[in-house]
């Protein structure tokens, strides 16, 4: 396996553990409804899920493991990444809004915090900046 295999091996499991992540928080209040399935259909192309494993994780989400996140900077890295998909179309809507907000708590980020990051973070993504200038602008 060269470096560049193992990188998007890695990218892969990541994006995978995303989407089981997306798949759990659009769970938690029953079975899919339409709209929620409308977003998990787009957060999985915009992770490079193809259709068959798009239903496999659906059906068998204990499958993927999450990933556990012990630092407060890679907590904030994954809801970076996650604002990066969501804002692959050049936008937020409510729903994707909503949530985010229950992604950042999953990630152990507390409600109040996790209001104010997602409002300066959005703010923040209206220009495009890099992972360094945003970790500074969420920080102070």
């Amino acid at each position: 396996m060269t470096i560049a295999d193992a990188f998007e091996t890695s990218r892969h499991k990541n994006n995978t553990a995303h989407f089981t992540a997306i798949l759990n928080l659009a769970t938690i209040d029953g079975p899919i409804n339409t709209e929620e399935e409308k977003i998990l259909k787009r957060f999985a192309e915009k992770l490079e899920i193809d259709p068959e494993e798009y239903q496999n994780i659906l059906k068998h989400p204990e499958n993927y493991p999450l990933m556990s996140i012990n630092s407060s900077e890679e907590r904030i890295k994954h809801l970076y990444d996650f604002f990066k998909l969501i804002y692959a179309d050049n936008e937020i809507d409510a729903a994707e809004k909503r949530l985010i907000v229950i992604y950042a708590i999953e990630l152990g980020i507390p409600l109040a915090k996790a209001n104010t990051l997602i409002e300066r973070s959005i703010e923040i993504f209206e220009g495009n900046l890099n992972f360094e200038e945003y970790l500074y602008l969420v920080n102070s």
